[in-house]
């Protein structure tokens, strides 16, 4: 499917958690019918027909992507991009809706990976979408060619976004009233779409949790690069790797979709990258998601600025805590390899000082190891999501986007596994998104939760239900803590921890160092170069001779 956009085939249905009754309903769309049911126990969507011919349970289908426990019982497929349909029990029409962008790190993942049943079950007063797109290669290898210009995973989540404007009406929804909402990569795609042009009038509130446009997980930086050494692994010569650009698109194409996926970009390396993400694109006479890097679309304000609920968490770095035994001598031994790869460095000299002062304003004089493990955590929690996501902050606050509401959620209890070599807890990479969800009480459903917990769910859900329905966290009136959009230099912020209350500066002195190495060594993403004109084939003249 390189195709870069592609009609949704059908869309799943659900009326809802724990209601009473189980007849069918059905919904008439634009494409055809679709039929919902409902589950009495979880809420789950279940299998409707499809336009003319039944299809199988369309909750299972996935798009490609390299292989996880996430898979299992799923159906991975090409013809994969598939939307379900969240409504609640309610006669009220015209309801505000949210779309949830699953995350993943681009390379995994589906649209009901985290199911919104339990949340939406105590909030009847929205309807949620949830959807896949297509991921690692086929959906971002971006060769600025006319056939791979790029950003096909974010075309996908435009067309379903255009297919909600037009569609959800039929189930009750109000198509000039949905926000989008995410954690992780969505987090970075609902930034994302925010910024490009070709949202339009699709959605009017963005939810980002643990995640920005502006860091150097969510662009490619070099996406030409990127595709030539993931064709090498595969067996492209490499002494043709800088030959035609059409010649590395025709054997990339030429693979079957199971061998492009046993090569996986999707394990982090050590610059921060993730292989295949989002690219600035070449302007190819298509529709272009995004031709400039996101810093200067911000800086240009040549976006629409719509409510944020904007945060992260406060020990995202316990994302990579695996790594730590493998990483932690090879920082050791050179730091510099773990710096973020949207730095440049005039020498080899200037990289290794810039590289010695960053370990120090995190680790001192001593190495990285045990004893120093939640320094590894905040360096890791800083260049991948917190530092990001602040500096996006300050860049759309500064630009005059004034409806931004700052968070750091930090909540923890027994059940919190503590870092390793240490007793100290956290929240680690999108534990808010969990708590929104209820996803502890979703996965057992027995389970005897903390009172500290209950608060801090009920807390956040009541916010998050707040701003879909009014873009903002804390209405006016609200028993909350009043909580005003951020006014400059990242300040105030939501504190969501054991205790709700609003704080001055975030993260001030970590912000600080990053501030004064973006400003000095910041490489931007790249589109790829335009690929050479294509030599015609000369059809030799040849001369006839008519005999008489």
């Amino acid at each position: 499917m390189w195709c870069e956009l592609v009609l949704f085939v059908a869309v799943a249905v659900s009326r809802g958690a724990g209601l009473d009754v189980l007849e069918p309903r059905l919904v008439h769309i634009e494409q055809g019918p679709v039929r919902g049911y409902q589950d009495p126990s979880t809420g789950a969507p279940l299998p409707p027909p499809k336009w003319i011919e039944p299809i199988g349970e369309d909750k299972h289908i996935v798009c490609p992507q390299i292989y996880s426990a996430l898979l299992m019982g799923k159906d991975m497929r090409e013809d994969c991009l598939f939307a379900n349909v969240y409504v609640p029990e309610t006669k009220k029409n015209n309801l505000p809706v949210i779309v949830y962008v699953h995350g993943g790190g681009f390379q995994i993942g589906y649209g009901d990976m985290f199911l919104p049943t339990m949340f939406m079950k105590r909030h009847r007063k929205f309807i949620c979408v949830t959807f896949n797109y297509r991921l690692g290669v086929l959906g971002f290898l971006c060769l600025g060619t006319k056939g791979t210009p790029g950003n096909a995973g974010m075309k996908d989540q435009v067309c379903l976004l255009r297919w909600v404007k037009q569609n959800i009406a039929c189930f009750g929804g109000n198509p000039d009233d949905v926000t989008i909402a995410s954690p992780s990569a969505g987090s970075m795609s609902v930034e994302l779409l925010m910024l490009s042009k070709t949202t339009e009038g699709l959605f009017n509130k963005v939810i980002a949790e643990s995640g920005a446009s502006t860091g150097p997980i969510a662009v490619q930086i070099d996406p030409l690069d990127v595709a030539k050494w993931f064709a090498i692994s595969l067996g492209f010569d490499s002494d043709d790797v800088n030959s035609d650009i059409y010649d590395l698109e025709k054997f990339l194409k030429s693979l079957p979709v199971d061998k492009l996926y046993n090569v996986t970009n999707a394990i982090i390396n050590t610059n921060s990258t993730l292989g295949f993400v989002p690219c600035v694109e070449r302007k190819t006479g298509f529709d272009v998601f995004m031709d400039k890097q996101p810093a200067d679309i911000i800086k240009h304000c040549g976006y629409r600025r719509v409510p944020m609920l904007y945060g992260f968490c406060n020990m995202e770095g316990l994302l990579d805590i695996g790594m730590f035994p493998l990483w932690k001598s090879k920082m050791n031994e050179k730091f510099s390899d773990f710096l973020p790869a949207d730095l440049k460095f005039s020498n080899d000299d200037e990289k290794e000082e810039v590289a010695k002062c960053i370990k120090y304003d995190y680790f001192g004089d001593k190495n990285i190891s045990e004893t120093t493990i939640l320094q590894y955590t905040d360096y890791f929690t800083d260049i991948q999501i917190a530092y990001p996501m602040l500096r996006s902050a300050k860049l759309l606050q500064k630009n005059g986007h004034k409806e931004i509401y700052f968070y750091e959620y930090s909540y923890f209890d027994d059940a919190t596994p503590v870092v390793p070599y240490t007793n100290v807890r956290g929240a680690n990479h999108c534990a808010q998104t969990l708590t929104v969800l209820d996803y502890r009480q979703l996965t057992n459903p027995l389970a005897n939760l903390p009172d500290e917990y209950k608060r801090i769910r009920d807390v956040c859900q009541e916010m998050w239900c707040n701003f879909i329905l009014t873009g903002k966290p804390v209405p006016e009136g609200s028993s909350l803590p009043a909580w005003p959009p951020m006014q400059g230099d990242r300040s105030p912020h939501m504190s969501l921890g054991i205790e709700v209350q609003l704080k001055d500066k975030l993260l001030e002195n970590r912000s600080r160092i990053w501030d004064n190495i973006y400003s000095n060594f910041c490489r931007a993403p790249e589109a790829p170069p335009a690929p050479p004109r294509r030599k015609c084939r000369r059809i030799p003249k040849r001369c006839c001779r008519v005999n008489p």
